[in-house]
């Protein structure tokens, strides 16, 4: 598991003639100081264990109470602390390092005034730290995007002296990722050498590590420049857009033979004990009126467009492997679509679940995942996992039995 260091506390120079002298992590969006923003992406993703916020020291307990206050309104379900900033960004980042639990091994580093990070890009990270690509972990892993314009090497005297070929140029954002260990290490070297570097890939390439490449996101802006905060205006508010999906799936008599009987699951979970369902892929009801309402959302048309019964390709597909096709065309992230869910009495009641026992539940239902797996993405044993998931369906089941009306 990962913890992210959110880094909130420069001084944001360049936009102060235009914000009054306030920082840019503390511009208002969307009811909230700018950071609280990344904030609530990180605290969406599974894989993300806790968050610690570094302010200016000048202002560090007002900005607790702050949190604080956020947290009653959306909580981030997450463990948080907050810790003070230093002069320069390095110091900040040693600072947050050394507020880290004893079992974090990796960690996040993203700057808070980069509001449009999307949880697809924070899991590709922790993907390319775990060798997704490479076939093996590494000490770090960080977003780039490829250079558009072309680049110029001057003099002193402000002379071209050199033309790089950008085909070897990319453009590196955050959030960066890392062994805890390398990157604890490359700090306390740049201390005995000196180093001062503007983001802490550099201090691991100095110390002669490995650093690999993720594809960025173009959307994931850092608001740097007066310019930026147009971007902050347009999309400060969201035009709500409700999409509608439905879907039936015949129970299976042993008659037809069009299409074959499958197991009913609702929301990627078997539902022991119930009838067989006719379906050309897995015949999840739930899922697959989700799907509906995702694209009907976006005016991209329904399932039957994207997977028709008579193709091959979807005989028994599992539903949430459609889902994630469906998810990547919506594109959800903090700059494109916020996601709000309402399958009613099961969304209502998983919803109630601690976070831990919904990403079991997800992990091993939606994903297929065993539970060693699991184990070892959320740091249990496989027994604890199988005790977790047992106690946690019995207590949605229970939470669905007290939504039910009288009478079922």
């Amino acid at each position: 598991m990962a913890w992210t260091l959110l880094l909130a506390a420069g001084q944001g120079n360049r936009l102060a003639s235009v914000t009054g002298g306030l920082a840019k992590q503390f511009l208002d969006w969307k009811g909230a100081p700018l950071y609280w923003e990344s904030a609530l992406v990180f605290s969406r993703c599974a894989r993300v264990e806790g968050l610690v916020f570094v302010f200016p020291e000048a202002c560090i307990d007002e900005e607790r109470e702050r949190v604080a206050g956020l947290m009653r309104n959306a909580s981030l379900g997450i463990p948080w602390k907050v810790v003070a900033g230093g002069a320069l960004r390095q110091d900040s980042v040693r600072n947050g390092l050394s507020a880290l639990p004893d079992d974090c091994m990796e960690v996040l580093i993203h700057d808070a005034a980069r509001p449009f990070v999307s949880p697809v890009l924070v899991n590709r990270i922790l993907d390319g730290l775990h060798g997704e690509a490479s076939g093996e972990c590494v000490a770090a892993c960080i977003p780039g995007i490829p250079v558009v314009d072309t680049i110029k090497v001057m003099d002193e005297e402000k002379k071209v002296v050199a033309t790089p070929d950008r085909k070897h140029l990319m453009a590196v954002q955050t959030p960066q990722g890392f062994s805890l260990a390398f990157l604890r290490a490359a700090h306390q070297r740049a201390e005995q050498e000196g180093w001062v570097v503007t983001d802490d890939a550099s201090l691991l390439e100095l110390c002669g590590h490995a650093v690999h490449v993720a594809e960025g996101e173009a959307g994931n802006k850092k608001i740097t420049t007066p310019e930026d905060l147009e971007m902050l205006r347009m999309t400060g508010e969201r035009i709500p857009c409700v999409g509608y999906g439905y879907d039936v799936h015949k129970y299976a008599d042993g008659n037809e033979a069009r299409q074959p009987a499958r197991p009913m699951r609702l929301g990627g979970v078997p539902i022991a004990g119930s009838p067989d369902v006719l379906a050309h892929s897995d015949g999840d009801v739930l899922l697959h009126a989700l799907m509906d309402a995702l694209l009907g959302c976006i005016g991209a048309g329904d399932i039957g467009t994207f997977f028709p019964d008579s193709d091959p390709a979807f005989d028994n597909v599992n539903s949430a492997v459609l889902l994630d096709t469906v998810l990547e065309h919506v594109q959800i992230s903090s700059h494109g679509y916020d996601l709000h869910i309402d399958n009613e009495l099961v969304a209502e009641a998983f919803a109630s679940l601690p976070k831990d026992e919904q990403s079991i539940l997800i992990l091993r239902f939606v994903l297929d995942l065993t539970d060693e797996e699991i184990g070892r993405l959320m740091g249990m044993s496989r027994s604890a996992v199988q005790r977790h998931r047992t106690s946690t369906l019995k207590d949605l089941r229970i939470k669905l039995m007290a939504f039910m009306p009288e009478g079922g």
